[in-house]
């Protein structure tokens, strides 16, 4: 069984990484709703899931770049997101696009 995790690690580059970091009411909730939307990404695999840890690769529509996608409830009311490309010194905001995607569909199953 792999430790838990407190944090996800920071991005090397902000060339092709985001990293976010939020606060919620009920982060158990959030949680819940980003793995959903996350897990329907288009050419996305799940790599990894816990309760409090999603991890999947999202691959890009023409040559299939692969890129990390993570989720972490730190706590109660905290979660992470990254998103990273694996090949390339750029992503042309690939992940900054997928972690805004995701927390825009976020707000509109919560509303």
């Amino acid at each position: 069984m792999a430790p838990a995790r407190s944090a996800l690690t920071a991005c090397i580059s902000p060339l092709n990484c985001i990293f976010v970091q939020k606060q919620f009411t009920d982060a158990d909730k959030a949680f819940n709703y980003l793995k959903k939307i996350a897990s329907k990404i288009p050419r996305t695999t799940i790599l990894e899931e816990s309760n409090n840890y999603w991890k999947g690769v999202c691959r890009s529509l023409i040559f299939r770049f692969p890129d990390d996608l993570e989720i972490l409830k730190v706590n109660k009311r905290v979660i992470q997101i990254k998103s990273a490309s694996r090949i390339g010194a750029s992503d042309l905001g690939v992940n900054r696009g997928r972690i805004n995607y995701l927390l825009n569909q976020l707000e509109k199953a919560t509303d």
